[in-house]
């Protein structure tokens, strides 16, 4: 039986142990603009911040 000759640190252990692994972000697709955007978070679209499928806020146009 294989003995290690150091000690390996509870971290290094813990990352061979993992079953984590990476996963692409999911986009949903606001049902007013058709555009692709993270779920539960607000997006900004031609100075329009929507959420839920509704203007939450629009941008000033400073002249």
């Amino acid at each position: 039986m294989a003995h290690p000759k150091r000690r390996h640190s509870t971290a290094r252990r813990d990352k061979r142990r993992t079953h984590y692994k990476a996963e692409a972000k999911s986009y949903v697709v606001c049902p007013t603009t058709g555009e692709f955007h993270l779920p539960h978070r607000a997006f900004w679209l031609e100075g329009k911040l929507y959420y839920k499928g509704k203007v939450i806020m629009e941008k000033e146009v400073l002249a």
